[in-house]
Order: structure tokens, then sequence, then C-alpha cells
């Protein structure tokens, strides 16, 4: 499935709430965000845009709507790190991890461990299609 359009800040926010409710109002989503609370007619718009850009959904309750994600958080991390690494890293996984390895100074083994994770989840996409996955 192809991402509709990279997420804001906020708009991220926001989808990391509703992704962990699987469904909520506008009051739900701002019970869980961090004080200070934003009013609720910005969590409100940023919802609708969130809409706009196919991300969400809403069942209608008469005036009130209850949210829920369209997309899940698989497959957006999936499109999220596909772009992040073809934009930063020339579109090369390898040089990515290099990256990550001289800069957070991993060890042989830990560079080993994650080696293994690697291939792991390798093996387990082959074996299911993104449906069953998600």
């Amino acid at each position: 499935m192809t991402i509709p359009r990279d997420l804001t800040k906020a708009e991220e926010q926001i989808m990391q709430i509703l992704w962990e409710l699987e469904k909520g109002f506008v009051k739900d989503i701002i019970e869980r965000m961090p004080e200070p609370k934003p009013a609720y007619n910005t969590v409100s718009t940023i919802v609708r845009i969130l809409e706009q850009k196919g991300f969400v959904d809403h069942t209608a309750y008469g005036k009130t709507h209850e949210y829920f994600p369209v997309i899940s958080r698989k497959e957006y991390t999936r499109s999220f790190m596909k772009n992040f690494v073809r934009n930063y890293f020339k579109g090369s996984f390898q040089e990515m991890v290099s990256f990550f390895a001289r800069e957070d100074n991993l060890s042989v083994a830990e560079l080993d461990e994650l080696m293994q994770e690697v291939k792991r989840d390798l093996a387990n996409d082959n074996g299911t299609n993104d449906e069953q996955r998600d």
C-alpha cells in the first residue's frame, strides 16, 4: 500500500495515540496527550487533516465522530523508513546500518545481534504476506 504523504510532528503525535486507542473521539485523544493539553479545536482540526490525507476515517454518531486509523503503524513505519533510507542513505540499508554503527560505536557482538534480528525479520517477511502481518 502506498502511504499518501508524510506526517507533521503534530499529526504523527495524534496518529501514535490513535494507533494505541484503535478508535476514539477527539476528547479521548486529548486525554492521552501530555501537558499542556492542546485546545479541542486544534486537535479536531488536525484529525480532520489526517482524514483528508487518508490516514484516518470516522464513524458518525449524530454530530459526534469516532475516529480510527486507516493506515496501520506498521505500514506507515515501513513507508517512512524506505523514504528515510532513500533520502539520507542513497537507498542503501547497508549504508544506514554502517552509519549508525559508527555513530553509536556498536560492538561486533551488537552488530552481529542486529544482523541476526534482520535475518529473522526477513525470513518472517518471506513467509507471510502483508495482509497477514498487519
